[in-house]
């Protein structure tokens, strides 16, 4: 099993977490870093806010892909060409700033003799986004995950974001959008399937 697919237990995770009270004086040493006095009244809860912040957007380090992909349906009546799941919100943290990125992400898979429930493709692409992540790392993975679980005859991912570490800081350019892709067996391999998956998600 490669190692996007291991799974942590939460004895195992919370291991090596600091503790929460650890965490929130790392926020006030932010928020004092900033300028302003995390003991002020509009500041004194946030501490405490951005730490239950961070479980939510980061809870994918706690959550396996394997696991979500892991029951399948044999009985697909010889239903062998592609699915696809379009327009799956992406709401993700660049590793580099941790700033978000928001986008959408489109994904496909040829199946062999057996299909997965289609929440289960969109649990994927949420567990990876809700890491820190770079988009291409984030593609890369989703396409692997699926690739090792279901062994399908091929797998295709498009995600377009729109990056905040670019758009709010820095170049400061907006509605500027970055779309990464990853193709896999019969995507990579015939360019008319791909054109089609890529005509389908609205980029062909």
């Amino acid at each position: 099993m490669s190692e996007i697919l291991k799974w942590r237990s939460p004895e195992e995770a919370n291991a090596k977490r600091p503790s929460r009270e650890t965490a929130m004086e790392a926020v006030r040493t932010l928020i004092a870093w900033a300028g302003d006095d995390p003991e002020r009244e509009g500041l004194k809860d946030t501490p405490k806010r951005v730490v239950d912040a961070y479980r939510e957007w980061f809870r994918g380090y706690d959550e396996c892909p394997a696991d979500e992909l892991s029951r399948v349906f044999e009985e697909v009546s010889g239903y062998d060409d592609m699915v696809m799941l379009k327009k799956i919100d992406v709401e993700s943290h660049c590793e580099h700033h941790i700033a978000p990125f928001l986008g959408k992400a489109y994904v496909a898979y040829m199946p062999t003799d057996a299909v997965v429930g289609i929440s289960k493709i969109a649990r994927v692409v949420e567990i990876f986004a809700k890491r820190l992540q770079t988009q291409e790392t984030m593609t890369s993975q989703i396409a692997q995950a699926i690739e090792e679980t279901l062994k399908p005859r091929g797998v295709a991912v498009l995600i377009d974001a729109e990056h905040q570490c670019m758009s709010t800081r820095g170049v400061h350019h907006k509605d500027v959008t970055t779309v990464t892709t990853q193709f896999t067996g019969a995507f990579k391999d015939d360019a008319e399937l791909r054109n089609r998956f890529l005509k389908l998600a609205g980029y062909g």
